[in-house]
Order: structure tokens, then sequence, then C-alpha cells
């Protein structure tokens, strides 16, 4: 098992121990926290400033217009800018975010991604319109090697490599991703992600290498020198790219594991659990560090100066720069994604600004630097921080984007050199949960079923940010040169003069000696993953019913589990012989193959090496199960991994009854004064819709407006104009998960008023909007018809309508949606999930 180093989380010779902090208490947003500037250490910069680089910035700064200034500040995104924007903006960046491609072409070639680089840069040193002449960079998440392109070398997501707990393959990984990224013509990658995990029901737990800072930081590391190079001796060179450590700071430690959410953190805990992968990367070189959605305390990371300028900056000593996430920006209290002094202020250089808001930012972030409002030095640190970066990554020096070292070579784009360390990697990376009877390793020469929809599924096998975004809506076509974890099996197994079949229901035509089930999570992203609690396949338990029917037949089964964190699956674990926990491994599923089988002379080929970097719930609520917890109860702990000779240490009679939360209490509020994160307020007339931004919003079908209830605009004013159908409502970007309320006979509670006297035959529904167009619709209207005029009242709709009628609870994206066709004209406030409350609803069903 992995031990934590008793030096670990004191490797800076400056670093406190905690009992020396001498805690002052200071209010950030209303929250009284300690904040200690000792707390963090001022870190050892390898990469030193120069004298002659320093005095270039200062030439370069000295001849640039305000407007050259804030362009360089401005990241837009490919889907949003043309080459003539670039060539009159001059802007200092852009990006493609995930699914997002040349020519919006999810097949397109290198070659298409080499223009488009290549265009690009071209018109960022045009200076015919713009009068500069500074090259621009081309930023990627790159997050398990080139994600985005077609046939590139997917690698296990980071949980996988952090069960691995190997910080030279690491480094071999991230050397391989730069590559395969500078043969594109892009200069930049968004990566290493160094969230510390606290809470498993995180939807991007699977970005994380661990639970505990222990591997983080060394990880970090790793990675930066896999990206840049080394800072002595091929720090940015040919085949090296710009590294971003991400998310700053504590993404991985907000409450109820949120995407977006809030961290409560101590300072002390801040740093000792969620700084140090910063402390890795930055002490290995990173040049740029990307702000996080989540807030501290409540206040949104992104506008927060004391942890952007104080703490990274001054004292840690950062000195390059500090990019936003996807319009971070706006979600700081006063802001928007057309206009936000506040971020730059605190200390952002670089605004992450896709679709077209990039325009009005700009125009506005120049007008507030005119007003005062943004000091002029404030833009200054920005963009010599910009060009400090350019200057050392050598973009003023080296040839454009299609003339570079490595860039065309498209045979080293899932080149096979690359492709064994990915599979090496995910030899690695599994781990062996359960082994009875040793019935691991197999021979290959049995007669083998292969079941399980995730068998021959390299989409499912690679997860998110696998060619699009969610990883979702891909073939096996469109990993050209992959592996599926069936297609390494069917080559053991046939080499070796065994049988395989593969048949996902189970249904064989042969008995087999052995099956062999491959099954897991579906693929997601960020909040489209979070979940209420870790119970596996909640309310449809597929896999468990086959790995039932197989065993029922009397044939061993070994489970292949596909996941992107711990889950609680005790009864798949008890209706299996043999357990193994893959993770997400990428485009090399053979690798599964290599460790699963011997040799066809029965010999070892390779033995399981992965062990547990997040520990291995017992129970579907163990969610927050962290080594080192007070109450620290697994079932299989921290640094655990059998190998091959090891003792099975899991019966088959672990506990399955499934542990529901039905000490949900608090209320969920969805609207008090404003909608509440994630959600977002909306209006839609005709089939088009658009995000509320303003106190007065109108489409043909509908009108709103803020009103006073209680305080100032604490409520919202709808007219419905009988002109077509028109709904207000409130939309998440991601899916919800909300069964745990449902569970917990939740209503959903909201003040309502009857404005005007309306028609007796008017119709008003209540409705649950989830994905893939399901829908839970409520009848309000008699209510509302027997309502008084002008006099507010609590109405609650009991989940269970919305149920009956079509909603899917574990996947709402609209929580609140009131919609009619006729003339109407209603108020409303205080929206909220009250459990243990459907019995007193107003509208039961």
């Amino acid at each position: 098992m992995m031990l934590a180093s008793a030096a670990f989380l004191t490797a800076c010779s400056d670093v406190p121990k905690s009992e020396q902090v001498n805690e002052a208490d200071v209010s950030i947003n209303g929250s009284n926290i300690a904040q200690n500037i000792d707390i963090w250490p001022k870190l050892n910069m390898p990469v030193k400033k120069d004298a002659k680089l320093e005095q270039k910035i200062k030439d370069i700064l000295s001849t640039m217009t305000l407007e050259q200034k804030v362009a360089q500040m401005i990241q837009p995104e490919i889907r949003d800018i043309t080459v003539e924007d670039m060539r009159k903006y001059g802007f200092g960046s852009y990006l493609n975010g995930g699914g997002a491609f040349p020519n919006n072409d999810k097949h397109a070639t290198p070659s298409d991604w080499i223009k488009l680089a290549e265009d690009l840069y071209q018109a960022s040193v045009d200076d015919s319109i713009d009068g500069s002449s500074i090259p621009t960079i081309w930023g990627t998440d790159a997050v398990h090697g080139h994600n985005n392109v077609i046939g590139a070398t997917l690698f296990p997501h980071n949980i996988g490599l952090g069960a691995a707990n190997n910080p030279e393959l690491i480094e071999k990984i991230a050397a391989v991703t730069a590559t395969e990224v500078m043969v594109t013509g892009i200069d930049w990658v968004f990566a290493p992600t160094v969230a510390v995990v606290r809470d498993d029901r995180w939807g991007r737990a699977y970005e994380g290498y661990s639970e505990d800072p222990e591997i983080v930081r060394e990880y970090s590391a790793s990675i930066v020198k896999g990206l840049q190079g080394h800072a002595d001796k091929d720090f940015l060179g040919d085949s090296r790219v710009i590294s971003t450590i991400k998310h700053f700071l504590g993404d991985g430690g907000t409450e109820e594991g949120d995407d977006q959410g809030n961290n409560i953190a101590t300072e002390q805990e801040l740093f000792d659990i969620h700084g140090q992968g910063y402390v890795g990367g930055l002490t290995a070189g990173a040049q740029s560090v990307m702000a996080s959605f989540n807030s501290w305390h409540g206040e949104k990371n992104h506008g927060n100066k004391y942890l952007l300028t104080t703490v990274l900056k001054e004292k840690m000593g950062f000195d390059g720069f500090v990019v936003g996430d996807w319009n971070g920006h706006g979600q700081i209290p006063g802001c928007t994604n057309e206009n936000c002094s506040q971020t730059v202020n605190a200390g952002l250089d670089i605004f992450m600004v896709p679709t077209d808001a990039w325009k009005p930012l700009y125009e506005n972030t120049i007008a507030q630097v005119i007003s005062g409002e943004i000091p002029q030095a404030r833009i200054d640190d920005a963009v010599s921080r910009i060009l400090r970066v350019k200057l050392r990554a050598g973009i003023f020096d080296k040839p454009s984007p299609a003339n570079r070292a490595v860039s065309g070579k498209v045979e080293l784009i899932g080149a096979a050199p690359h492709r064994e360390v990915a599979r090496q990697a995910v030899r690695e990376s599994l781990v062996l949960l359960k082994n009875k009877d040793n019935i691991l390793p197999l021979n290959p020469k049995a007669t083998i079923l292969v079941a399980g929809d995730g068998a021959d599924n390299i989409g499912k096998q690679s997860g998110g940010w696998s060619v699009t975004w969610q990883g979702t809506g891909n073939a096996n076509s469109d990993f050209p040169g992959a592996t599926s974890i069936y297609a390494g099996f069917e080559q053991v197994v046939s080499a070796a003069g065994g049988n395989i079949e593969l048949a996902v229901d189970g249904e064989f035509s042969t008995k087999p000696d052995v099956a062999i089930v491959v099954f897991g999570e579906e693929p997601y992203a960020e909040g489209t993953g979070d979940i209420a609690n870790l119970d596996y396949q909640r309310g449809n338990k597929k896999d468990l019913a086959l790995l039932k029917k197989l065993k029922a037949q009397g044939i061993p089964v070994i489970s292949v589990f596909i996941s992107g964190r711990p889950m609680w699956v005790n009864a798949e674990l008890n209706a299996s012989n043999a357990f193994v926990a893959a993770w997400l491994p990428g485009s090399e599923g053979s690798g599964v193959s290599e460790v699963l089988f011997t040799k066809a002379d029965g010999t070892i080929n390779y033995d399981f090496k992965g062990k547990l970097s997040f520990s291995w719930p017992k129970s579907a609520l163990q969610a927050v199960l962290n080594r080192f917890d007070t109450t620290y109860d697994p079932l299989l702990p921290y640094g655990f991994g059998l190998e091959y000779r090891d003792e099975n240490v899991l019966a088959d009679d672990l506990n399955e009854i499934v542990a529901k939360d039905n000490n949900i209490s608090r209320e969920l509020v969805l609207f008090e004064q404003v909608a509440k994160t994630p959600w977002k307020m909306s209006i839609s007339s005709g089939g088009e819709s658009e995000l509320v931004t303003s106190s007065i919003v109108e489409m043909p079908a509908i009108k709103l407006k803020t009103m006073d209830k209680s305080v100032q605009e604490d409520a919202r004013t709808i007219t419905f104009t009988g002109n077509g159908k028109g709904e207000v409502g409130l939309k998440s970007n991601f899916v919800e998960d909300l069964r745990s309320y449902a569970e917990n006979s939740a209503t959903i509670t909201f003040s309502l008023r009857k404005d005007k006297e309306q028609s007796t035959t008017a119709k008003v529904m209540l409705e649950m909007h989830c994905e893939k167009d399901c829908l839970g619709t409520v009848d309000i209207s008699r209510k509302i018809a027997d309502m008084p005029v002008n006099e507010w009242q609590e109405l609650s709709v009991d989940l269970n309508c919305f149920i009956e009628s079509g909603a899917n609870m574990a996947r709402i994206n609209k929580v609140f949606v009131l919609s009619s066709n006729d003339e109407i004209t209603l108020s409303f406030a205080d929206i909220k999930l009250r459990p243990k409350s459907a019995e007193q609803a107003s509208i039961s069903c």
C-alpha cells in the first residue's frame, strides 16, 4: 500500500507547520475565515527572470496601444472567430473547446488543424489593420492525450494514472501528448489538472489523480516536465508545449461534490490538500495557471484577489499568466460574460471568452481602463506576463505553426511507440479488488465468453473528453488505430488457440469456461457527471442482472469495471469471482488483456500493479471517504490492490442493502432573489430561448421583469401574451440528479401571485425537463384560478407528480418551468425543493 511520506507536506523549506500559524480573522464575502499569508510558501522557481528578456518585454509594451494590450488578454474560441477577426483584433490567444474542430468537422484531419493554426497565426502577425505583429498562441484541452483529434493516442484518465503511481511513466505520457499536439501546430495545453478529489460524487473525479495530495504533487511536476521539458535542459523546445496547472484553487473540495460549487476548507487545508499540486507544478516551471469555477467560502475564485494575486503571484512568486476558464468571469456577482472589471483587478490575465461575448468584453474592458475602473498598471502587468511566457516559449522566434519541427508529421499521431506507452499505462492502472480462488490470470487456451456493453466500445472505455466533450456520440470507427478491450482479448485468445465469443447480452452458443463481463459508467464530463450518491446503476441494475444470470448457469465471472470514480458495487462484487477496477483506460484496450491472461505457455505475462488512489466505499453514501479521516471505514482502503499471488480478502456476502439518504432535511434553494448556481433563468417563445440577463426581457409569447415582493427585485413578473407558447424556467448546463429529494418525499415549493383576473379556461403548466426530450408536467391552472388577485400564496407540488408524468429525476436539466399559451400575468418568488413535505403538498397525484 502507498504510505504518506513524513516529510510530504513540508517538502518546501519555508512551509510553516500548522501550529506555527498566527491566524487573523478576515471577512471574505461576508464569511469570517482564517486568512494568513504565512501559510503559503515562497517557491524556488526554476525559470528565473532574465534581465534581457524583461527589457524586451518593456520595449514591446512601450509600443503597444491600449487596444492591442486588451486584445492580448482576450481568448476567443475557434467556433466564434474568423481569420479576419484575428487580423483586425490580434487576439493574444485562442482555444478550441471540447467538441470544437476546424471547419466544425469532427473528422478534421491533422492537416486541417495545421491549416487553421497557420491561418490564424499569419493573421495575428499581420499588422495591416491592428498595427500589431505579436504572434498568437492556441490552447487546447489535451487532458489524456490529444483527445480532440481523430486517431490520437488516448491515455487512461487521471484517476487510472493515479492508481499506477509511476511519475516516470507520467512524464513519458506528457511528452507523447506534447509531441502529438505539436504535430497539429498547437502551442499550449490546458493540463495538468491537479484537483485533489474529496467527494466522489463530483463529475470531474476522474480528472483527479487521487483523494490525497501525495501523488498529485509529484505527478504535477512530472506532467509539467513532460509537456514543457525540464527547465535546465530542453525547456519549451521544438516538441514541447506550454502547460497549465488547473484549476486554482480547491475545485476538488466543493461541498457535496458540486461542480463549480463552494469549498469551505480552512486556509491551512486549502494549502495542505488542494495547494500541493501547484507546489509541484510551479517548482517544475509551469508557465500558466487556470482559475477555477469554484468558490472559496462563497467568493468565486475568478474574482478572488487574495488567491490570484496575493497568494499565487506575490507570495508564491508565480510570474507567468493566469487564464480564466470557460466564461468563468461571468459568474462573478455583478459581472456578465461581456463585462467584468472585477476579475482583471483580482489578477486574471486572460479572459477565456467563448461565444460572441468576446467583442463586447473587449470593448467594455477598454472603456473601463479609460475610465480608471481598471488601473492601467494592472493591464500592463497582465500583458507583461503574457509576453514573458511567449518569449520564454520562443513564440516570437519559432517558425510559423505549419513550419515547426514536428508540424505535419502525421505519422506521429497515434504512433506505435506512443500507443505502447499508453498500453503500459493501462496495465499499471488496473486494480484487482477481488480474486476468489486465484481465478486470475486466465489461460488464453480456454473457452471465453465476453459480455457487457463496455467490451467492444472504445468510446465507453475512453470516457469524457474523447473526441467530443462529453465523450458521447462516438463509434469505434472514430478511434482509428485504437483497440477495444474485447479486441485485445480476441487477439490473445485466438493466438493461443483458445475459443472466444462476444455476446453483449451474455447469450452464448457454446458454454464457456469463464465469462468476462465489461461494464460500467457511460461517458460524461464536468457537471454532467455529478451524482447524488455512489450506488452504481441506481434504480436500474441491468449489469448486475447479467452477472447473476451467468453465475446462475455455473459460469465463473470476471468483472472488468469501467468508471470515473469508485462506486458502491457490493452486489456486483458478490456476483463476481474476480473484479477489476479498470477506470477509463483510453484507446489502448488491449492493455487489459496483457494483464488478465497468461502467456500461451501458462507463465505470467504482466501482474497487477495498480493500487487504489481513491478509497473504495462500503456504502453508497460514503462519497466523502478519504484516508486520514477521523471516521475512516472503507470497504477497501487507499493503497489497496491485489497481485496474483495475494490472498483474496472479499467474500461473496457483502451487504447489498441499498442505503438511502433519509437524512436529507435541508431545503435546496433554486431561486431566492436570483437563480442559484447551477441554475440560470431563461425564457422561450416559439421554440426559441434566451437567458435572462437584464431586469426586463421580452419575446413574442412572454415578457419577464423584476419586481419587489419583500425586498428589492426578489421576485419576477411573467406576462404570457397569448401569442403562442411562452415559457420561463430555471435551466442548468448540466443534468442534475434530484432522486434523493424525490426519495425523501420532497415538494417543489414556490410563492405565486395572480396579478390580474384571467379567463377561467386559461391553462398554466408547471414542468420539469430532462435530457433526451423527457419531461414531467403538472397542470396548476385550477389552483391559479382559485387564487384571489394580488395576494401571494405558497404552492407546493409533490415531486412524484412529475415522475408519474414522465420526468427522470436522475437527469433533470430544467427544474422549474412555467408555460402557457394563454393570456395571463403571474409573479413568482422563492423556489425551493423541500424534503419530507409531500404529505402536505398543495398539489398531489
